[in-house]
């Protein structure tokens, strides 16, 4: 049997919900002049991203990933809401430092769905502000302003386990710039922080959809 490719699955998708039975879901119905409907759906969000300066991890979410499809071009735009994140590490491998990263969207995420295998590219642009600094123990202070002069771009690329009705796996790296406006500990956070080959991996769940549009889903998939 040939399986629906994701164009096709998505436009039954869409015309069940103008149907109707997506009342609340996330579909924006389309006008006589547009001949591809466009496809919103909030995906949940959990990730980790790994800073190879520091050589620790931070557990990112959860949080949601606001995103809207153009079926008929398979280009995309998306908004991730994060709350910040409580981060530990040591300097020079000895000395304890715990810091709280807020990962604020400096525009929306762009990028494009293969309509054909689903595979999804994109691009974010993420301004990092730090605060609650701790070294050995000792609040530091950074001010309220403490972040990255420039936002850091962030290319994301789907998972084998990548369903866009479903959710899935996208991974990606980046450079940390230097930052900007930490009081007197900005020295010391641009020793020690900013870099490349940093690394991200987030995780979006299943979007909630109404059980109705979920049965033909199933029927089609």
């Amino acid at each position: 049997m040939v399986r629906p490719s994701l164009r096709s699955k998505a436009r039954r998708f869409a015309t069940l919900a103008t149907a109707g039975l997506a009342a609340g879901a996330v579909l924006a119905v389309p006008s006589a002049a547009q001949a591809e409907p466009i496809l919103k759906v909030d995906y949940p969000a959990t990730g980790t991203t790994f800073i190879k300066a520091t050589n620790s991890s931070l557990n990112l979410g959860p949080g949601t990933l606001k995103s809207s499809l153009d079926l008929g071009t398979g280009s995309l735009t998306a908004n991730l809401v994060m709350p910040p994140a409580q981060g530990e590490f040591k300097q020079w491998g000895v000395i304890p430092v715990s810091v709280t990263t807020t990962l604020i969207e400096a525009a929306p995420t762009t990028g494009t769905i293969d309509l054909n295998t689903g595979k999804v590219t994109s691009t974010s642009k993420v301004t990092l502000k730090l605060s609650n600094l701790k070294v050995a123990g000792i609040p530091t202070p950074v001010g309220d302003n403490c972040k990255t002069k420039t936002p850091a771009t962030i290319n994301l690329v789907s998972g084998d386990d990548w369903n866009v009705l479903q959710g899935g796996t996208l991974t990606g790296t980046y450079t940390i710039p230097e930052f900007q406006n930490c009081i007197l500990a900005t020295p010391l956070i641009n020793l020690t922080v900013p870099g490349p080959d940093n690394t991200i991996s987030v995780k979006l769940g299943t979007p909630t959809v109404p059980p109705a549009v979920a049965q033909q889903l199933a029927k089609i998939g």
